[in-house]
């Protein structure tokens, strides 16, 4: 089936079960196919296929992925959201959105699934390591202000009937930093868990240097001056 130029393929006829396992993924044959098969056997794994010209899609699917697939590249906060709405979709009770290039251990799954059903409507992982002096900017002041260790951490949980009544899930292209403050701000009940990141497999999509520095600190200067919208009451 596809809807708003999305295609959907999924990787078997198993309902989808209470967890679903959000993967965005541009180009990430290297590393998909374990990533999946691991995954798999904790939560359905959703990969969102942003466009990848490796064949990504394929190598997901074979590996047991219900597939989300972009025609065309449209950057990894459109996948996730794409993602998430898909497990809405699909009818799961939580989500838990993870990175395709083998930072996120697949283990940690369960620990974030154990928040979740112990209660936690938010679970923000809290990495044991920043990449990029914007990011640990951006821990410092989130932790200042909103409470959160680290929004920009990758892996995030959520309780999915929370996130069923967010008006407009991604406004200003940081959807997962976000998601993060508008639910702090509605007063849900949030984990941070501390996260061990492993070395990633290839070069990171979201780029280096300036460039990279530069719209992490955007994110933040619109998280922290931009009237947030569609926040749970």
């Amino acid at each position: 089936m596809s809807t708003d130029g999305i295609s959907f393929a999924a990787g078997s006829d198993i309902p989808a079960p209470q967890l679903a396992a959000v993967i965005p993924a541009y180009n990430e044959a290297r590393s998909i196919e374990a990533l999946v098969r691991q995954v798999s056997q904790r939560a359905l794994a959703i990969v969102v296929d942003d466009g990848s010209t490796d064949g990504t899609a394929a190598l997901a699917r074979a590996a047991g992925a219900h597939v989300v697939r972009h025609p065309v590249n449209r950057g990894y906060d459109a996948a996730l959201e794409s993602g998430l709405r898909t497990a809405l979709a699909l009818g799961c009770t939580y989500a838990v959105t993870m990175d395709a290039d083998g930072q996120h251990d697949p283990t940690l799954v369960d620990r974030f699934l154990a928040e979740l059903e112990g209660g936690a409507d938010l679970v923000v992982g809290h990495r044991d390591r920043t990449q990029r002096w914007s990011e640990a900017l951006f821990c410092v002041v989130g932790r200042a202000i909103w409470g959160l260790n680290d929004p920009l951490c990758g892996m995030k949980g959520y309780r999915l009937g929370i996130l069923a009544k967010v008006e407009d899930l991604n406004t200003y292209a940081s959807i997962g930093t976000e998601l993060a403050v508008r639910l702090i701000k509605s007063g849900v009940l949030a984990s941070q868990p501390k996260i061990k990141t492993r070395p990633r497999e290839g070069l990171s999509r979201f780029g280096g240097g300036f460039k990279a520095n530069l719209r992490i600190c955007q994110a933040l200067w619109i998280g922290l001056f931009r009237r947030q919208h569609g926040v749970v009451k």
